[in-house]
């Protein structure tokens, strides 16, 4: 098959590599560095299982920046652009899919597009009212950041939201290409499909929250929350999983998946969701509190990002206490190995972890990392169980 993946960050790369070992595979993206970057056989994000394959695989893929040249004999277009949600509308900004849509509804070819950015429900079939254009189905991807490929290669489940041949051939598509059967293929409805995203990080986000509450309450009353997690974690219908405390949800889906789904709700009653993203907002306050309770005046951080593996610090809960503990007149320090910059929003930031070490009083790291254990009389961290 010819397919053209239109969006080169972690879903549309890992969506190209999967594809591109078995297919011939176009990936436009107007960001001419990440093109450069996919043309020289690496990787321009964060994922090391890509990063592998681009080096070591025979892969089937050219680059383009302008679709339009892209769609002779393609058998499918991806669309994988971002849609960041929207403070003021309250609403993803959809925009960026839309317009992939509009030309190819307008091209004049029947290609069926499939939707991987997230977007709110209803969207797919608003796009086909709006273009006359009925080949254009949805499939929510659950991806981990920093494994991606991986995640499609062993996939949890494949959802094809859509009806006909075309759903039928791309979830068979994504079910050749992966290296296990050990999943489902579920076919449903295209708004079904978009609620099944919104809902599946939703719950996640809740699950994050509920662990962070329990360890608000250890630490507030000076309890082993390592323990009370195991103890409760045990139980086969809880689950040994996603329960490390942290210093809030963040990364590029939680926050805008589940504020999105809020909105969803409309006139449909609903507390969890309120209160999942709530709860997220107290722990960064409950942190920042903890933080400012040692009364030291130089700190630095160990990385932006969420969790190890990752170079997205978008959304991230670390950006946020950095921000408030900058509005508190303390003096930070940034340790980030290959950031590109050496300010952050502000802040100073550098790459050797002995000028970290040497600055920090105290330092703020999401995740434990072996390189600081030599200064843990220093650290400060929700991680207890030095996992993601």
């Amino acid at each position: 098959m010819k397919i053209v993946v239109v969006g080169l960050g972690y879903v549309g790369l890992s969506m190209a590599v999967l594809l591109g070992r078995e297919n011939d595979v176009v990936a436009v993206d107007i960001d001419e560095q990440k093109l450069a970057s996919v043309r020289a056989r690496t990787s321009p994000v964060d994922d090391r299982e890509i990063e592998f394959h681009m080096q070591n695989y025979t892969l089937n893929i050219a680059i383009s920046n302008d679709i339009s040249n892209e769609l002779n004999s393609a058998d499918f277009v991806i669309v994988a652009t971002p849609t960041n949600y929207c403070e003021k509308t309250q609403m993803f900004d959809t925009s960026s899919v839309e317009s992939v849509i509009n030309i190819i509804a307008n091209s004049g070819k029947d290609i069926p597009i499939v939707i991987k950015s997230t977007i709110p429900v209803g969207f797919t079939d608003s796009m086909k009212r709006k273009y006359s254009y009925k080949s254009i189905l949805f499939s929510p991807e659950f991806l981990r950041e920093g494994q991606a490929l991986r995640d499609n290669l062993y996939p949890s489940r494949i959802i094809v939201g859509g009806t006909g041949k075309y759903a039928n051939d791309f979830a068979e598509l994504l079910a050749g290409a992966a290296l296990t059967d050990n999943f489902e293929i579920i076919l449903t409805g295209t708004r079904e499909a978009e609620a099944t995203k919104l809902f599946s990080n939703t719950y996640l986000a809740m699950r994050v929250a509920f662990f962070n509450e329990l360890d608000n309450y250890a630490l507030s009353n000076d309890l082993d929350a390592s323990s009370i997690i195991r103890g409760i974690s045990s139980d086969s219908r809880i689950g040994n999983y996603y329960n490390n405390p942290s210093f809030g949800y963040g990364g590029y889906c939680l926050p805008k998946d589940t504020k999105q789904l809020k909105s969803t709700f409309a006139d449909v009653p609903q507390t969890l969701v309120d209160a999942t993203i709530s709860s997220n907002e107290l722990r960064k306050e409950f942190i920042l509190e903890r933080i400012l309770g040692f009364g030291v005046d130089r700190i630095g951080v160990h990385k932006l990002a969420m969790k190890h593996g990752s170079d997205n610090y978008r959304q991230s809960a670390v950006v946020d206490i950095i921000q408030r503990l900058r509005e508190n007149g303390k003096e930070l320090l940034i340790f980030e190995e290959n950031f590109g910059s050496d300010t952050f929003e502000g802040v100073r930031v550098t790459n050797s972890l002995t000028e970290l070490k040497a600055f920090s009083e105290l330092i703020l790291c999401n995740r434990l990392s072996d390189n600081l254990l030599d200064v843990k009389d220093k650290l400060f961290t929700r991680d207890v169980f030095n996992a993601d």
